[in-house]
């Protein structure tokens, strides 16, 4: 459920189109039910590698590879004490990396899981708080100075509302966002003035915004001109 312009139309139009009211947002039931069928606000991710990947990765170097051939010709040699030591070596150092990179991948895990931002939303006209992951396409999402954007919002109300968007587009000096604006459909990521993307963060004022894009749905969505606009901005960021 989605919609790529909404940037492009004005917010009673966007409210109608994802059968949602701007002043007491969607039903609770309703709102159930849409993350029942198009799952939940997060990006999907790789699945982790296993043991035998972990184990290839860390044999998978020119030192590690140097240091088998190395025990190799010792044994040819006939020194045998040698080649079992650098085997013994070699083998360590894998175990060791495995063991690193495991304790290093549940730590991010459980950070994760600790920061994981909640986010301010109507449902059934009540100010509530739920977990990002639970916002689906046509919640009312309240905005507040010091909040992350939760999901990407066309922006419905806005006092004083200024995003940085840095992690986006670069751009170091926080934008002043116009929710008021109805923008062309071609205009660029970076210039939509009415429209605030996950992961950017309020650093003054309020607003509220309307939820157009859930992640199941981007994730599959290649031709999708946001998606496409994100690519570019991280390529040109690294």
């Amino acid at each position: 459920m989605q919609d790529r312009e909404a940037h492009a139309k004005s917010a009673e139009d966007l409210a109608n189109n994802f059968q949602t009211h701007l002043e007491r947002g969607l039903a609770q039931q309703e709102a159930q039910a849409r993350l029942d069928r198009y799952g939940a606000n997060e990006l999907s991710e790789r699945p982790r590698p296993g043991i035998f990947a972990l184990l290839w990765d860390q044999f998978n170097n020119y030192l590690v590879i140097i240091l088998i051939i190395a025990a190799a010709v010792s044994l040819a040699l006939g020194e045998y004490v040698d080649s079992i030591a650098i085997m013994v070596i070699v083998v360590l150092n894998a175990v060791v990396g495995v063991v690193q990179e495991s304790k290093a991948e549940q730590a991010l895990e459980a950070l994760k899981k600790m920061s994981a931002p909640n986010a301010q939303v109507i449902r059934d006209g009540l100010q509530v708080t739920i977990p990002g992951r639970e916002i689906v396409a046509g919640d009312i999402v309240v905005l507040e100075a010091g909040n992350y954007v939760p999901a990407d919002l066309r922006l419905v109300e806005g006092i004083n509302l200024k995003v940085e968007e840095a992690s986006l587009t670069g751009e170091s000096v926080p934008v002043e966002k116009h929710a008021g604006a109805v923008l062309n459909k071609e205009i660029p990521l970076g210039d939509r003035k009415n429209t605030a993307f996950m992961g950017t963060l309020i650093t003054y004022g309020r607003g509220k915004g309307i939820v157009m894009y859930e992640y199941p749905d981007r994730a599959n969505c290649r031709d999708d001109p946001v998606v496409r606009d994100r690519s570019y901005a991280a390529a040109e960021k690294a």
